[in-house]
């Protein structure tokens, strides 16, 4: 169970992978804007920051498939519903895939677009976990939901068009709160139902039998 838990902190180091690469490829770029650039531009085909790039979504991607293994086991073993957790594999297949298909390829667009399933995670999390156990994960699913639809207005070229980097940075902020939140209440979840399964063995002993 410990081993899991290792797992589900996988879900504080996704975004620091992923916000340490954004971060160091616009350093190495020069002239990249954060509010007014897409973040797939740091890794187009020939940038020098290509490979940098490349290599931390794919490790954002492979932590990502540790934290939903992490918490799907957690999940389960506490009886909530595990369909929230399966649609964060929506990122896990974004991420790389537009990782290794870099722009300009069409396939950089097609497998990056399965980002837009991710925003069902919260979604669902708010009309499915209804246990008290997980009632603070529900309040900021709630949020989260709201920050990842404001992602989707780069969709939309007249709101704010002058700053589609702005609205992209949206939606990844929205999933790093999510990420952070399932990380912190999972960990929890899972160290509780680690004691419980400890403390039955020594309970079974102490029981006086006839």
């Amino acid at each position: 169970m410990k081993q899991n838990r290792v797992f589900i902190y996988s879900g504080y180091l996704i975004p620091l992978v992923f916000w340490s690469t954004i971060i160091l490829c616009g350093l190495l770029t020069g002239n990249y804007n954060h509010l007014t650039d897409l973040v797939s531009e740091l890794g187009a085909t020939g940038t020098k920051t290509q490979y940098i790039f490349t290599a931390g979504l794919i490790l954002s991607s492979a932590l990502s498939i540790l934290f939903v293994s992490g918490i799907y086991t957690t999940a389960k073993r506490t009886g909530l519903s595990l369909v929230p957790v399966l649609f964060i594999l929506a990122f896990s297949f974004s991420i790389s895939g537009a990782a290794i298909f870099p722009l300009p390829s069409a396939l950089h667009g097609i497998l990056g677009s399965s980002s837009v399933l991710l925003p069902l995670s919260p979604l669902l999390a708010l009309i499915l976990w209804k246990e008290r156990k997980i009632s603070k994960i529900k309040i900021v699913s709630g949020i989260v939901l709201l920050i990842m639809i404001l992602g989707f207005s780069a969709f939309f070229p007249d709101i704010m068009g002058n700053y589609p980097g702005v609205k992209q940075r949206f939606f990844h902020i929205g999933w790093t709160l999510w990420f952070i939140c399932l990380s912190q209440r999972f960990s929890e979840l899972d160290k509780k139902t680690s004691e419980k399964a400890d403390c039955q063995p020594n309970e079974s002993r102490n029981t006086i039998h006839p």
